[in-house]
C-alpha cells in the first residue's frame, strides 16, 4: 500500500505539539489552498462561538462608564483563549480544514481591532501605539487577502506567534485596570508583532516572485 503524501500522515501528537509549542513538518492538507472549506467541525464550532462572541463583547464594554470592569475583561479573555481552544481541538480530534485555516487569523485581528476600539475610547492604553498596531493588523488583513488572491500561503512566523499574548495580555489588563502592566505588555507586543510583519513581506514576496517566475498566480480559495 502506497504512503499517504507528507501533509496527510498524522503526526505524534507530543505535550508540544498539542500546545503548540511544536509547529514542525508540513501543514495539514486539509488546510491547504484548493482544500473543501469543511465548515462543520468542532473546531470551527469554537471558532463561530468567538466570532459571535465578538459583537456581544464590543456592546458589554462600550456600555461600560470606563471601559475597567470584570464582564468586559472576562470575555475578551474568552474570546482570546478560544483560538488555543480550537488549536487543541483540531490537534486532537484531526479535524483540520481549510474554513478553519482562513477564519482563525481573521478571528484573531478582528479580536485585537475591537480591543483597541474599547482601550481607545476610553484611554486606557497609549493612543499612538494602538493607532500603530490598528494600521498593522488592518493592513495584515488587506495584504493577506492579496497574498491569498495571487497564491501566496504564508504560515504564522515565531515573532508573530511571540507577539500574540503580550498584545491580547495588554486589552486584558488595561480592561482588568491594571494600566502599567498593560502597557508594557503593549509595547513588547507591538515590536513582535512589527518585526513580524516584516518577516511577512519578506516572505510574501519571494514567494510572489517564485509564482510569477512559474508562471503560476492563480486565485486560491
Amino acid at each position: 500500500m502506497a504512503e499517504p503524501p507528507l501533509g496527510e500522515r498524522p503526526l505524534r501528537l507530543t505535550v508540544r505539539r498539542l500546545v503548540g509549542l511544536d509547529r514542525s513538518g508540513p501543514a495539514p492538507v486539509q488546510t491547504q489552498a484548493g482544500q473543501p472549506l469543511r465548515p462543520w467541525t468542532l473546531p470551527n464550532a469554537i471558532g463561530f462561538t468567538r466570532l459571535a462572541l465578538l459583537p456581544v463583547f464590543l456592546v458589554v464594554a462600550l456600555s461600560s462608564r470606563t471601559g475597567v470592569g470584570a464582564p468586559a475583561a472576562t470575555l475578551f479573555a474568552v474570546i482570546g483563549w478560544g483560538d488555543y481552544a480550537d488549536g487543541i481541538a483540531a490537534r486532537v480530534t484531526g479535524q483540520y480544514s481549510r474554513l478553519g485555516a482562513l477564519m482563525d487569523p481573521v478571528t484573531d485581528r478582528l479580536l485585537v481591532i475591537s480591543g483597541v476600539v474599547v482601550t481607545w475610547r476610553f484611554d486606557l492604553l497609549p493612543r499612538w501605539a494602538l493607532a500603530v498596531l490598528a494600521v498593522r493588523e488592518l493592513s495584515m488583513l488587506v495584504l493577506g487577502r492579496y497574498g491569498l488572491s495571487r497564491g501566496v500561503q504564508l504560515r504564522i512566523n515565531w515573532a508573530g506567534r511571540l507577539a500574540v499574548a503580550p498584545v491580547m495580555g495588554s486589552f486584558f489588563f488595561a480592561m482588568a485596570g491594571l494600566h502599567g502592566v498593560g502597557e508594557a505588555m503593549l509595547y513588547v507586543g507591538l515590536a513582535l508583532a512589527l518585526a513580524a510583519s516584516v518577516q511577512y513581506a519578506h516572505t510574501g514576496v519571494a514567494q510572489l516572485r517564485s509564482l510569477r517566475a512559474r508562471g503560476d498566480t492563480a486565485p486560491s480559495p
